[in-house]
This record gives structure tokens, C-alpha cells and sequence, in this order.
């Protein structure tokens, strides 16, 4: 067997096994989602993870990745067409890869992103409101700013390195997520006219705790994956120390907010460990080739730290993100995507800068367009009375927990 013909099975096989690994983060965010929302509202996170992401896969196919990946040569967008994978019986070796598997590996990021949304607005959004907004994310929004840097665009000419996606991915779902907080409002009785902050007890902390392992497992191919290749030495070995700092990021991003929080609240909370271990991935994801892994500690750590100071922001704002999204995919996506020049060489802390202003500034003004325009058309929060009772009882009219709710 030739050896480009190797590397081309290698290659395809990394694609489609890491692709596999980041679709369980779907199953991850729907477990910690699960478990952080209160049991009258489980099935109705339920059905918008599935259904969220069976929309981002059609889409990508039907606009978004010739709109990120055909035809950008240095520019603002690609195009407006359908992806049309080659035959199998002619498809060659000289492509490095088969493109069905790039295809999917690139899906299972957009996916990714609409699910950070998710949790964020969580308990109050109406569904067919939310996908709504799913739609034009991910046909539209994230394929237009990803074709800036991963489509040879723009920003990619200028030197921007995000290399698995802190701000691509992770902050693009952030934003998109702190406009809907900010469009939807607080749930009723989260804040009290002086600004006290009522806790609204997570239904199940195993769940949550599952959800955060499976996209901590999930993370390996987030990371690793996006080394896009395994068909070299080089390449293997770039894969396995991926791995590595991607664990070690997390780790420290558990240690660091375990430590904090005692300090902090005199009390271990498994939340903020939870999203610390979340954020320490976050952290990481922009470059977890370069750093040592020293160097891949103190990043998570620094990520974890992040989340526990902007969670109490947050709620002073009476921004009410019900998971914890925009501390750990906003907060930590900036920190890791500028901490990229700490570690590699060719980077600029300039140019990283222009890339998260400029992504950051069209997310975000598009978000809050979309956001205002589904609130327009069709609603986008739940009545009074409908939120009291529940999404699940108002929307799908299904229980997770028929027992007992809360």
C-alpha cells in the first residue's frame, strides 16, 4: 500500500473517531443542562439538544459549510451552496482525507455551539423560538464568522490562531447566549427588586456531573481532532500531547475553582467545579499544542478562576444564565484565545485581539438582531403562568419526573 494512501486512511479515520468523540458532547450538554435546571423543566432540555442537533446537521449540509469553507480566498464569506461530498469509487488520496469525513468532523462544532445557547437561556425560552434561532446560527452566523480564520479568510491572512476554537466556536455560542439573556430576561424570582439573588436549586447534580465527564471525554476529540491529521509521526505525537494538555487544562480548572470557592464562600460548590473543569477546556481549546504542561494548568487554572468571579458579576448585572455558559464559553473563550502568544511563538496578542473584537462585534449585534426579530415574529419567553408551571408542562406536555416537580 502506498504510503499516501496510509495517510489518507489515518487521516480519514482521525476525522470520523474524533467527530464521534465531540458528537458526546451533544450527550454531554444535555445531561448538565438536565441536571442544572429545575425538574419541571427537564424534558423540554431534553428535546431541544436532540432536535438542536439534528437542525445544526442539516443546515451545515444545506448552507453552512460551503459558506465557511468554499470560495472565502482571503475574504468576508464563502458560498451559497450545498455540500456535495465526491464519490467514494473516485474519490483520491491526493485530498489527504475523504471529504465526507471533514464534513462531519466541522458539523459536530457548529452543533456544539448551538448547544452553549441552550443552557444559557434555559426555563423561560419558548422552543420553537429557540430554534428559530438555531436555524440562522448555524446556517448563517457561525459558518460566516468561521470562514474568517478557518476558511482561509480574512483574519487568517492577518495571523489570527484559534486552534480548536475558544473564540470560533465556545465565545461565538457565548455571545449568541448573552443576547438571548439579555433579550429574554431573568426567570420570575431569580432577582428581587434590591438586587438579592434567590437560588433556584439545580434537579439533579449527578446528572450534571455526567454531563461534565462526558464533555470532558468528548473534549479529546474537540482538541485532538482539530490537528487534522494522523498520518504521520509528527502528527501522532502532536495528537497525544493535545491530549494531554487538554486533560491537564481541565484538572486545573477544578483544582483552582475547588480552591477558590472555599476561600471565597467558605464551602466547596460542585457547580463551580463543575464549570471550572469547563472552563479550564475552554481555556485551552485555542492552543493545546504549544503550551507545556505546566503551562496547560496554569491556562485551566486561570479559566477556572474566571468562572467563579464572573458567575457574582453576572447575577449583579441580573443577567440570568442558568447553567453558567457565558462565564465558561465567553469568559474563558476570550482568556484562551489571548493566552495563545503566552505559549506560541508566532502568534500576536494584537492580531489575536482584532479577532475576538471583530468576531465578538458581529456575533453579537446579529444575535441581538435575531433575537429581537423571533421576538418580533413569534415570542420568545414563555407567559407568566406558563414558566410557573413549567416548559415541560406548557411546550411538549411531557414529565421527566411525573413523581414530584419543583
Amino acid at each position: 500500500m502506498e504510503s499516501q494512501d496510509i495517510a489518507f486512511i489515518f487521516n480519514t479515520f482521525s476525522f470520523l473517531v474524533n467527530g464521534i468523540l465531540v458528537m458526546l458532547m451533544a450527550a454531554g450538554f444535555c445531561m448538565l443542562e438536565a441536571g442544572m435546571v429545575r425538574s419541571k423543566s427537564v424534558a423540554t432540555i431534553c428535546t431541544k439538544n436532540i432536535v438542536l442537533y439534528s437542525v445544526a446537521g442539516i443546515l451545515y449540509f444545506l448552507i453552512g459549510y460551503n459558506l465557511m469553507y468554499s470560495g472565502v480566498d482571503g475574504g468576508f464569506i464563502g458560498s451559497f451552496s450545498l455540500f456535495e461530498v465526491a464519490d467514494p469509487a473516485t474519490e483520491s488520496a491526493e485530498g489527504g482525507y475523504a471529504a465526507a469525513s471533514d464534513w462531519f468532523f466541522q458539523m459536530v462544532f457548529v452543533a456544539t455551539a448551538a448547544s452553549i445557547v441552550s443552557g444559557a437561556v434555559a426555563e423561560r425560552v419558548k422552543l420553537m423560538s429557540f430554534l428559530a434561532i438555531v436555524v440562522v446560527l448555524t446556517a448563517i452566523i457561525y459558518p460566516i464568522q468561521g470562514s474568517w480564520t478557518w476558511g482561509a479568510g480574512w483574519l487568517s491572512e492577518m495571523g489570527f490562531s484559534d486552534f480548536a476554537g475558544s473564540t470560533i466556536v465556545h465565545s461565538v455560542g457565548g455571545w449568541c447566549a448573552l443576547a438571548g439573556c439579555i433579550v429574554l430576561g431573568a426567570r420570575k424570582g431569580k432577582y428581587d427588586k434590591d438586587g438579592k439573588v434567590n437560588p433556584m436549586p439545580a434537579s439533579a447534580l449527578p446528572l450534571a456531573t455526567l454531563g461534565t465527564f462526558l464533555l470532558w471525554f468528548g473534549w479529546f476529540g474537540f482538541n485532538g481532532g482539530s490537528q487534522l491529521a494522523l498520518g504521520s509521526v509528527a502528527d501522532a505525537s502532536s495528537m497525544a500531547r493535545i491530549f494531554a494538555n487538554t486533560n491537564l487544562a481541565a484538572a486545573g480548572g477544578v483544582v483552582v475553582s475547588l480552591i477558590l470557592g472555599q476561600i471565597l464562600y467558605k464551602k466547596v460548590d460542585l457547580t463551580f467545579i463543575l464549570n471550572g473543569a469547563l472552563g479550564g477546556l475552554v481555556s485551552i481549546t485555542a492552543e493545546p499544542l504549544a503550551p507545556t504542561f505546566l503551562s496547560a494548568v496554569l491556562i485551566g487554572g486561570v479559566g477556572g478562576a474566571l468562572v467563579i468571579f464572573t458567575v457574582p458579576l453576572l447575577d449583579k448585572l441580573k443577567i440570568d444564565d442558568v447553567v453558567g455558559a457565558i462565564p465558561v464559553h465567553l469568559v474563558c473563550g476570550i482568556w484562551g484565545t489571548l493566552a495563545v502568544p503566552l505559549t506560541n511563538d508566532g502568534a500576536s496578542f494584537t492580531t489575536q485581539l482584532i479577532g475576538i473584537i471583530a468576531i465578538g462585534a458581529f456575533v453579537l449585534i446579529t444575535s441581538f438582531i435575531l433575537w429581537y426579530a423571533v421576538k418580533a415574529i413569534l415570542g420568545v419567553r414563555l407567559s407568566e403562568s406558563e414558566e410557573k408551571d413549567g416548559a415541560d408542562k406548557s411546550e411538549i406536555g411531557l414529565s421527566s419526573y411525573p413523581e414530584f416537580t419543583q
